[in-house]
């Protein structure tokens, strides 16, 4: 892993876990999940997942296919999450985030999988 690799994985999951304990705790977030029409318990659920990835995605240090089940988890939670923004016609830059940490993801997922085809044959 080189220590780019690190920094992004680091930050990315720092970002899933403050996001998920806000939108169990924030007011504002709340209110965000209701605007998507989403339900509590969907809003519960999104931030434990969140909660969970972040403890998924650095325990991809020591287990790189939990990195690469994490990693592309959290793509299709994105890409999810970039579909409700467009169907209640959020605007583009409201979007973006999403989309960028569906691409993010997608990448952090890739470079898992390398790590686990590496290990498997031996290098």
């Amino acid at each position: 892993m080189t220590p780019q690799f690190q920094l992004v994985l680091i930050v990315n999951a720092l970002f899933f876990l403050v996001y998920g304990v806000q939108a169990l705790r924030s007011a504002r977030m709340k209110a965000e999940f209701a605007r998507f029409g989403l339900s509590d318990n969907q809003r519960i659920l999104t931030a434990l997942l969140q909660i969970l990835a972040f403890a998924g995605l650095l325990y991809g240090f020591y287990s790189p296919l939990t990195g690469l089940v994490t990693a592309a988890g959290l793509s299709l939670m994105m890409l999810v999450a970039f579909i409700v923004r467009i169907k209640i016609k959020d605007g583009f830059l409201q979007s973006a985030p999403s989309l960028l940490f569906m691409v993010l993801n997608i990448w952090l997922a890739t470079v898992f999988y390398t790590l686990i085809d590496t290990e498997r044959i031996g290098i």
